[in-house]
């Protein structure tokens, strides 16, 4: 992947690896949006990074340039996981077609938090509950941080009741004071399936929240998670055998392994942009 590093930003000149609508609106985070301009720009921890499309490039701005190197994976080249991912005819058109996503390298516990809210629920809605929930956390640049481990498990039950995520509201805190005296960097050390192992026990969190959780925020590629928009895909594109979702999270494993995660990707979305 081809980028520069400066000051105050970062400028990518690979677009064909690098597109900020295929990368944000493939389901992965969810404090993003648009500025007036039209520009992209993205929130994640304490950092916020505005993405500008110049005629021959991306420039990344960003009050810490370097945490978005990592968080968008700019050292990997991706060009050379899409031609082996091609080698399946039927992804390898919807490659084509999200070109420019990359899986990001979010903060674990963010992500925790952010599936836990987005399970049964829609992009509208989760984004506005994360924005309430990120009130507690620090202002930085007229942006709220995302809450601290601290800061969540400080937070009353009442709290996470006014936040309108329904049922959600007492998985968030008991999560929150579950994680209370964890080190997730030490987690992280961990295999695939002794993290899935950890997060499963975490209240509010079932087998599709853990893959997209071990996947975002793990950094974990080989899970690919399974929702209804990857049920549907896998009808209308691979096959008319009646399977549950977890057989159809092994048949996409066994058929994409490593590179599990960034298929089923450029599958969800696909099918969110041209599926009915």
């Amino acid at each position: 992947m081809i980028y520069k590093l400066e000051k105050d930003k970062i400028i990518v000149t690979d677009k064909s690896q690098f597109n900020p609508k295929h990368i944000l609106e493939c389901g992965q985070v969810f404090r993003f949006g648009t500025d007036e301009q039209g520009n992209y720009f993205v929130i994640s921890k304490d950092f916020k990074a505005t993405i500008i499309e110049k005629e021959n490039c991306y420039e990344i701005v960003s009050n810490n340039p370097e945490y978005f190197v990592k968080y968008f994976d700019l050292d990997t080249d991706y060009n050379l996981i899409k031609e082996k991912l091609k080698r399946n005819k039927v992804l390898s058109p919807m490659v084509d077609y999200g070109y420019g996503i990359r899986i990001l390298k979010a903060d674990s516990h963010e992500m925790i938090f952010s599936f836990i809210i987005s399970q049964n629920n829609n992009i509208k809605r989760i984004q506005k509950i994360i924005d309430k929930l990120c009130t507690i956390g620090k202002v930085s640049d007229n942006y709220n941080c995302f809450p601290t481990i601290a800061e969540l498990s400080d937070a009353s039950l009442e709290f996470y009741q006014s936040l309108g995520a329904g049922y959600r509201d007492k998985f968030l805190k008991a999560t929150a004071d579950a994680l209370k005296d964890v080190d997730l960097e030490e987690i992280k050390k961990l295999s695939t399936d002794e993290i899935y192992d950890f997060l499963i026990k975490l209240t509010g969190v079932g087998p599709k929240v853990a893959s997209c959780i071990l996947l975002f925020g793990f950094g974990k590629k080989d899970k690919f998670p399974v929702d209804t928009w990857i049920e549907q895909v896998y009808y209308n594109h691979f096959s008319s055998e009646k399977r549950s979702r977890p057989e159809i999270q092994r048949y996409f494993e066994n058929e994409f392994k490593e590179n599990s995660g960034l298929a089923q990707q450029y599958l969800f979305y696909f099918e969110r942009e041209n599926g009915k």
